[in-house]
């Protein structure tokens, strides 16, 4: 059973509220989340690979499971983003035959990320795309926090819940190459390389990171608008139960 930890009732000198970001890339999620809980958080991030420009408190370079199996228990919240590649559309589907061709494989690691952290017992979020197979349970878009980045994704919540907001219109195309036709729109198109996608200084902007320079790491950052609503709103469902206005 998840136990919902109390955030507004920890005095600052007594523990910090403890936050795991899993597969944390630079730590896009860890800012948003820093932003939603405040400076009596303390937010640990792993990653299988080195994150020298991690936003967070700690790091640690290793597997996502592993880690939360032996540690995850020790966290108040857990937010866990496994690598999208695998997991959208043009992979499962129209790229298939051709990865399996040429030998490619994206590991799938949803499904067990979700096994290890209902072992926790800690409220949780997985964060992945469409077609993958996190539980729909909020879309967020990068027009809802006024982000020049569309950027749908998709949150699966653990041990608590929360109202999908209003998905609102978007406001014209992403900016780029279409089949040998030029696109302009107030979005740009923060992943690949040429065909008029974004520089560094565009992702940089469009996603509000401003501490790293890693295109790659750019391109695969959450937004720290993102986690900072779903942060908030884990707060707001914590209120009837400490008794407090949200």
């Amino acid at each position: 059973m998840t136990q919902p930890p109390d955030i507004r009732r920890a005095p600052a000198a007594f523990r910090p509220f403890r936050v795991l970001d899993g597969c944390c890339c630079i730590g896009g999620a860890t800012e948003g989340y820093r932003r939603a809980f405040g400076p009596n958080c303390h937010i640990t991030g792993v990653d299988i690979e080195p994150q020298p420009d991690y936003r967070g408190d700690d790091f640690h370079q290793g597997d996502v499971i592993d880690f939360i199996r032996a540690h995850g228990h020790r966290f108040d919240f857990i937010h866990v983003s496994p690598p999208c590649q695998g997991e959208g559309a043009p992979t499962k589907g129209t790229n298939a035959a051709r990865n399996a061709a040429i030998g490619r494989t994206y590991p799938r690691l949803i499904t067990p990320v979700r096994a290890a952290l209902e072992t926790t017992g800690r409220p949780y979020v997985i964060e992945n795309v469409a077609g993958s197979e996190v539980r729909k349970d909020v879309r967020l878009c990068g027009e809802m926090f006024g982000l020049a980045v569309l950027m749908h994704r998709y949150f699966e919540l653990g041990g608590w819940t929360t109202l999908q907001p209003t998905h609102p219109h978007h406001r014209g195309r992403v900016r780029g190459w279409r089949h040998g036709e030029y696109f302009d729109g107030p979005y740009v198109a923060a992943y690949g390389k040429g065909g008029g996608k974004a520089t560094v200084e565009e992702i940089r902007a469009a996603k509000g990171i401003d501490w790293s320079t890693d295109h790659l790491r750019l391109r695969e950052a959450l937004p720290p608008a993102y986690t900072e609503w779903i942060g908030a709103a884990f707060l707001a469902s914590l209120a009837p139960t400490l008794g407090v206005a949200a």
